[in-house]
């Protein structure tokens, strides 16, 4: 497999690229941030320092996924996502001086595995996203979002249960949900969602 970096990206020596991904145009990956396999960067989008992305992830164009982020396997960021990473930002300190990368402490968000992001959403850090979640386009996330959770809103809010489809599970009982697009069945216990062979191994 290739791995593809177009002419005007930006991609730092000390940059792991996996094999197979593609960094496109004018997009910007700093130094030790790791790629693993088979992911794409998109146009104009930002990867900060010692970002950590697993295999088959998907940046789209002008995102910004700032330090230190970590992203598990098949994340989907959407366009011009952030994922920010100061708890107070200021651009100086209080007695005016600018501020230096020894002046805060970064703090991060975590995407686990399969999750989406979409267009224009905000994460604000330190917060993570479950596994198969999805945020809502323009959504502003200030606290984690469960597992197979579908959240909307400015804050970020739950809707409704998502499946690995991404499409809206139907109630089939108490408690019980199906994926009308795999089939798959889910099982909610206390707020809590999970795949209905992943229930029976805990139980």
């Amino acid at each position: 497999m290739t791995t593809r970096i177009a002419p005007s990206a930006d991609v730092d020596e000390r940059a792991q690229i996996g094999e197979g991904s593609s960094v496109w145009h004018l997009a910007q990956v700093r130094e030790n941030a790791v790629l693993g396999k088979n992911t794409i960067v998109g146009r104009g989008a930002y990867v900060g320092t010692g970002v950590r992305m697993g295999d088959n992830c998907k940046i789209q164009n002008y995102a910004l996924v700032y330090e230190p982020a970590v992203l598990e396997d098949g994340v989907f960021i959407g366009p011009a996502v952030v994922l920010t990473n100061d708890y107070f930002p200021r651009a100086v300190n209080p007695d005016g001086t600018p501020k230096s990368g020894h002046d805060w402490e970064p703090v991060g968000v975590t995407l686990k595995e399969g999750c989406s992001l979409g267009a224009r959403s905000t994460c604000v850090a330190p917060v993570t996203v479950g596994r198969w979640a999805t945020v809502a386009a323009g959504a502003v996330v200030v606290k984690d979002v469960p597992d197979f959770s579908l959240v909307a809103g400015v804050p970020a809010r739950h809707l409704k249960w998502v499946g690995k489809a991404g499409v809206p599970l139907l109630a089939v009982g108490d408690g019980e949900w199906k994926c009308p697009t795999t089939g798959e069945l889910y099982i909610e216990t206390d707020g809590r969602l999970r795949p209905a062979d992943e229930a029976q191994e805990e139980n």
